[in-house]
């Protein structure tokens, strides 16, 4: 049964991937889709589609991308937005052009929701709850949101995850790992952008927002840690109605941060919750190491006595120890405008290339440097600050992490809700105390004699393993059983090609032998005769006619006549 089932997903891989192909070529992608080797297909769209050149060569590379992304469906949608937050990874045009990918998709029937419901909860939905709102308040590529009210008489929102959803994400991610694997074998350069490791990671992040219960368990941790304070509200979570693919919360009856009259109507400090949203955010950050990532001001309501309640944890961001000690470090030397410890923690991070050329790095980072230092601290904003660093420095393929990335993003959109509060709001005077606390406890004789000690215990277990592992490598090189495996990359595609072209050279000789043949058959009267000439002659002009049409149909539909 396994079996079968890893089947009929392989037969919807291919039948995706082709759309995928398809998709590509209609938007003038198909120079992409020769340099990854599938010219068969490329050939075969020609000769079946027709797309409009003069509509599509009135837009940007990028557009096309874009409305490809769009016209594929919810999977590339999330994937483009994902690479919206990755300026490492893809040039501003794009990742302006990705930010405008919505998830703009119909809801389905409620009689679908209800059937989902009782599926995933085992229970007929009068069974759980008091009331059901069939018509949902907000639909997404991956779930829509229904009001109810549960037994108890509480208000909820349900959230449904989107009938067969799950099946197409895993399809989807099949065929794009299919064309990760041929970027990296086809693409020159492809390994300094890792296509592979881009898809698993978006792979991750999609499983993880399609999980349900993962994300009610998001909920209660960021109410842990924000125990006791009274400047954040966050929902609860309904776990008798919960699963994997459904997630009961409590409804929350707010005003859109967005929303500034209404704000001032009801009597809200816009100065008060900006400050509380920044401080919030970066105790997120520098305090807990666990983030909110999408921030945008439709997931965030403002309660009663300027309480903020933050909506939809599909997306959050984690910074471990040693990631928080970077983007301090980094932070900091950039406010004290000093070139030689950025360049010192880069180069120090390890994620540099061989060939990095220091000089113009430095040189960049000093105009980028000079360019913040006649603007007063309070006027910098910090996200900006940090999206045009990151851009000079991938110019140099120095990696950064996605969380950083993540973080980066959401840190431009605070900033820009916290200056629309209140026009005087200044993101420096909020992050230099957190900042220097982390900066003290770096330093502070408990944390060195910490890592101190971390350091010497990963010396010792080096000393303890070094001995065993000599003696693995001498007793592999006496068994002749010690092996270097070598990678050549790019001679792939020389290969395929070669090969084609003996293939063709081979059938030239077959046609030449057949041709030659009957023409010596032709010159006797033996064996059998048609038309008074001799079969076998006809016969081999025969086969000769035939491969050699077959191969001249075969170079013109391959285009390279």
């Amino acid at each position: 049964m396994l079996n079968l089932l890893q089947f009929n997903r392989n037969i919807r891989s291919i039948r995706r991937y082709r759309n995928v192909v398809r998709v590509l070529f209609k938007y003038g992608f198909d120079h992409i889709l020769e340099y990854l080797n599938l010219s068969q297909l490329v050939a075969r769209s020609r000769r079946l589609l027709r797309r409009d050149e003069s509509a599509i060569a009135q837009l940007s590379q990028a557009e096309r991308l874009r409305l490809a992304l769009e016209e594929l469906g919810p999977t590339f949608v999330k994937l483009g937005q994902l690479l919206s937050t990755r300026p490492d990874l893809i040039p501003p045009n794009y990742i302006s052009e990705f930010s405008k990918l919505q998830d703009d998709v119909p809801s389905f029937s409620s009689a679908e929701a209800r059937e989902e419901i009782q599926r995933e909860l085992g229970r007929e939905i009068e069974a759980l709850f008091a009331s059901f709102d069939p018509v949902p308040i907000a639909a997404a590529s991956i779930a829509q949101v229904h009001r109810a009210r549960l037994l108890t008489g509480e208000e909820a929102v349900v959230k449904v995850r989107r009938p067969g959803v799950v099946d197409l994400v895993e399809t989807d991610i099949d065929a794009l790992m299919g064309l990760a694997h041929l970027a990296e074998r086809h693409l020159p350069g492809s390994d300094i952008y890792d296509p592979v490791g881009v898809v698993k990671e978006f792979a991750r992040t999609i499983r993880r927002e399609m999980d349900f219960s993962r994300e009610g368990r998001t909920i209660e941790k960021f109410t842990a840690n924000f125990t006791g304070d009274p400047s954040l509200y966050f929902p609860r979570v309904y776990w008798q109605a919960t699963t994997r693919g459904i997630l009961t919360m409590e409804y929350i009856d707010g005003i859109k941060v967005s929303d500034l009259h209404a704000l001032e109507q009801a009597g809200l400090d816009r100065v008060a919750i900006a400050h509380r949203g920044a401080n919030a955010f970066l105790k997120m950050v520098l305090n807990h190491g666990f983030f909110h990532g999408d921030p945008h001001p439709g997931n965030v309501l403002i309660l009663p006595d300027n309480v903020i309640c933050l909506l939809d944890y599909g997306m959050v961001g984690r910074l471990d120890a040693q990631l928080k000690g970077y983007l301090t470090d980094i932070l900091l030397a950039i406010l004290e405008r000093n070139v030689d410890e950025v360049i010192s923690i880069l180069l120090y991070s390890g994620e540099i290339t061989d060939s990095l050329d220091t000089r113009a790095l430095k040189r960049d980072l000093a105009e980028f440097i000079d360019s913040y230092y006649e603007i007063p601290l309070q006027e910098i904003e910090v996200g900006r600050m940090l999206m045009e660093f990151i851009e000079i420095i991938t110019t140099y393929h120095i990696k950064i992490q996605p969380d950083l990335m993540l973080l980066t993003k959401a840190l431009v959109t605070i900033e820009g809700m916290g200056r629309e509060l209140d026009p005087q709001f200044d993101m420096i005077s909020h992050l230099r105390p957190p900042m220097e606390q982390v900066v003290k406890e770096k330093l502070s004789p408990r944390r060195i004699f910490k890592d101190i000690n971390s350091y010497a215990m990963s010396y010792v277990n080096l000393t303890k393993n070094l001995p065993r592992d000599i003696k693995e490598i001498l007793n592999r090189l006496n068994r002749n059983k010690f092996k270097i495996d070598l990678e050549h990359r790019g001679l792939d595609r020389f290969i395929r090609e070669l090969d084609k072209s003996i293939n063709r050279l081979s059938s030239s000789l077959i046609i030449a032998a057949l041709i030659v043949g009957s023409s010596i058959i032709m010159q006797t009267d033996k064996g059998p005769l048609l038309f008074e000439f001799p079969v076998f002659a006809f016969f081999g002009y025969t086969i000769a006619a035939f491969i050699g049409l077959w191969w001249v149909i075969a170079i013109i539909r391959s285009g390279r006549l």
